[in-house]
């Protein structure tokens, strides 16, 4: 007697996301490292080969689409290049100095959704990838005969209203080591055996503008991640406006130099050496990534040549070339967020939705004044840190969306299938 036939499993589609990643752990970090460019967009179909699908097949795509433009690659900018260039210099300065003692830390400062994490963490990655190999893999100061651990690049996130404690817990929930019913010391010493146990050559902290430096406590965490410097480890502290939060001292910014001015001030009396005030200037350096301009023809140019990278992106079913560079649409796109990148992919992705629900499958003004971008389609910035950018008002288009025969919810099941 013959077995039952067994139902054929699905096969699962290509795009759809794995596991959550999470880069606050060694094991997401590294995870995030190998898997953050094996996406596969959608490919490029004209109108008549969509057409040429079959219901469910037409499905698949729409919903392949949409995974494209919710995973839009990160896109060099001129801001972007010249931190993407301090962080790697800053931190293979110090990875490969002979020389004992402290390693000129980095500030990455600038408004939220401009991409600062994502810049800092592309950079990081990439570092890290070139370590490995310089060094085979292998952890080049390791005990013989004990277990190799590796992580050449730690990134954590400032605790909400931080104290020396949890922001050491912070870090060492990074590599996983257990610190229960240790005191503030031992917490310190701890993080200092796992950075060197793990040849960590880099330590990120983002959001450091949590530290509210008015607060007794916000200042011993700084005085904490300075200490941190001496244990051979470039530090890289991102946030939003670092110049006026006390964390350099109160600063402005030259927009002839593009670069901020850190007045002097007087020691308060807190330390009895009148140069410990000025110690983190001298240990960091700072740069600021700032939105685009749309005020010379060389900024505008910039910005033009940004759309036209983006525009190669999305997966519309009409010639997406042109779509973002044409006519006005360059200034509108300026207007709708002021040059701020994030907010630009946000809205480029909701257009590219209502455009493919709708069956248009072209971006226009008309079909983008009708598309809102709010706080809560940026729900990873803290409002409470100033990462929430300004977002432009616009009046929605009191016109109805309208659903056609290729929208993704659209799905005329297996018969429908079976007779295409």
């Amino acid at each position: 007697m013959s077995e039952p036939v067994k139902p054929r499993r699905a096969a699962v589609a290509s795009f759809l996301p794995g596991p959550p990643v999470d880069r606050t752990r060694v094991e997401g970090w590294q995870r995030w490292v190998r898997t953050r460019d094996l996406f596969v967009p959608a490919p490029v179909l004209s109108m008549e080969q969509y057409l040429q699908l079959t219901p469910r097949r037409r499905r698949i795509h729409d919903l392949h689409r949409l995974a494209t433009h919710s995973s839009l690659p990160l896109q060099s900018t001129p801001m972007s290049e010249a931190v993407d260039w301090l962080v790697n210099a800053r931190i293979e300065d110090g990875a490969y100095s002979h020389k004992a003692g402290i390693r000129t830390g980095v500030m990455v400062n600038g408004g939220g959704a401009q991409g600062k994490t994502e810049t800092v963490c592309a950079a990081l990655a990439a570092f890290e990838e070139n370590w490995l190999e310089v060094n085979e893999y292998v952890n080049p100061e390791a005990m013989a005969g004990t277990r190799d651990l590796l992580a050449p690049v730690a990134y954590v996130r400032c605790p909400v209203q931080a104290t020396p404690v949890s922001t050491c817990q912070r870090i060492l929930d990074f590599y996983g080591e257990d610190y229960k019913n240790m005191r503030q010391e031992d917490l310190i010493r701890t993080v200092n055996a796992a950075i060197y146990a793990h040849a960590t050559k880099a330590l990120v902290i983002d959001d450091i503008t949590r530290l509210k430096l008015h607060r007794e406590r916000d200042q011993d965490v700084l005085d904490l991640l300075l200490e941190m410097m001496s244990m051979s480890v470039t530090l890289i502290l991102v946030g939003v406006g670092i110049p006026t939060s006390g964390l350099l001292r109160r600063g402005s910014f030259d927009p002839v130099t593009k670069e901020w001015a850190i007045p002097p001030v007087r020691d308060r009396g807190r330390s009895p050496n009148p140069d410990a005030p000025t110690q983190h200037e001298r240990r960091f350096e700072m740069v600021d990534l700032q939105p685009f301009s749309y005020d010379t023809p060389g900024r505008i140019a910039a910005w033009v040549n940004h759309l036209a990278a983006l525009e190669e992106s999305l997966r519309l079913l009409h010639d997406t070339e042109g779509l973002l560079t044409s006519g006005s649409m360059p200034e509108y796109l300026f207007q709708r967020t002021n040059g701020v990148v994030g907010l630009l992919e946000k809205l480029v992705q909701r257009g590219c939705r209502v455009a493919i629900e709708g069956g248009s499958e072209r971006l226009t003004k008309d079909l983008l004044s009708r598309c809102a971008v709010s706080p809560t389609d940026l729900p990873d910035l803290d409002a409470d840190s100033g990462e929430q950018p300004l977002i432009p008002p616009v009046k929605p288009s009191p016109k109805k969306r309208q659903r056609s025969r290729n929208t993704v919810y659209d799905d005329a099941g297996p018969a429908a299938e079976s007779a295409g």
